[in-house]
């Protein structure tokens, strides 16, 4: 190995753990402090992006959201947590609307709240969040194949479905929330089917769990502009949320569990 590669895998691995501690790097500053040009740093993060190691974006990069598990699994995981935010979505859910429910652990506690509402009809492409709301509410159920790892009809005959919908509001999942990187997805159609729901929906709301604000998955959904409003925990980190208020985006806090 000559100097110059293990340079370049050290400087790497520096701006890995920087990435880890903080969730973003900027070009402009790992420059000044390594010492080195911007196109330098550029291109270590082009090589990171390529070996998953981060995702690219203007200025700088993200760290990589990290893979989750089926959806049938993440149900159970930190319930309290999910119910707050769903607490805190519901108070926007009234009498009349039509509302998707995207696939999401989040969602589903969204479901469990709202079934006692009247007047609303929800449209979901989750069977777990369909069946919570099945004697409850108006209920429209895409069809389609279900994938798995999402919980949820994606694919041709989902998008289809979804052609004859107006929602009045989308409450979309997500992987991943930042500013620039906006609504983010780890599966490509799964991502394709959220950004046509939501494009389609008068408004867009999701909500997110701090392990998820400031990282980007895989794939682009919308633009946390075109989301509008974010649901966030009471403690969400506060440099990640100015970011993204800085944007004209409604921010609304959870309760604290």
């Amino acid at each position: 190995m000559s100097a110059s590669d293990f340079l370049v895998e050290e400087r790497q691995a520096r701006i890995a753990e920087k990435l880890a501690a903080s969730g973003k790097v900027l070009a402009g500053e790992l420059a000044l402090e390594f010492a080195v040009s911007e196109d330098t740093i550029r291109r270590d993060l082009r090589e990171m992006a390529a070996a998953g190691l981060c995702r690219r974006v203007y200025g700088g990069a993200l760290a990589p959201v990290p893979p989750t598990a089926p959806f049938t699994e993440r149900v159970a995981e930190q319930p309290e947590r999910k119910r707050a935010l769903a607490r805190a979505a519901t108070q926007f859910i009234e009498p009349g609307m039509l509302v998707f429910l995207d696939a999401s652990s989040t969602n589903l506690a969204i479901a469990r709240e709202i079934s006692s509402l009247s007047g609303i009809t929800v449209a979901t492409n989750a069977p777990l969040i369909a069946s919570t709301l099945m004697d409850a509410v108006d209920l429209i159920l895409i069809g389609g194949t279900v994938d798995r790892r999402v919980g949820a009809a994606i694919g041709g005959k989902a998008l289809s479905d979804v052609a004859l919908l107006r929602p009045d509001l989308c409450v979309l999942g997500a992987c991943g929330v930042e500013a620039q990187a906006g609504i983010t997805a780890f599966h490509l159609e799964d991502a394709e089917f959220k950004r046509v729901i939501a494009r389609r929906s008068r408004s867009v709301m999701t909500t997110a769990m701090n392990e998820k604000l400031g990282t980007a998955a895989p794939h682009d959904v919308i633009s946390v502009v075109e989301c509008g409003r974010i649901v966030v925990e009471h403690d969400a980190p506060a440099e990640t949320l100015a970011d993204i208020e800085a944007l004209g985006v409604e921010i609304v806090g959870a309760a604290e569990v």
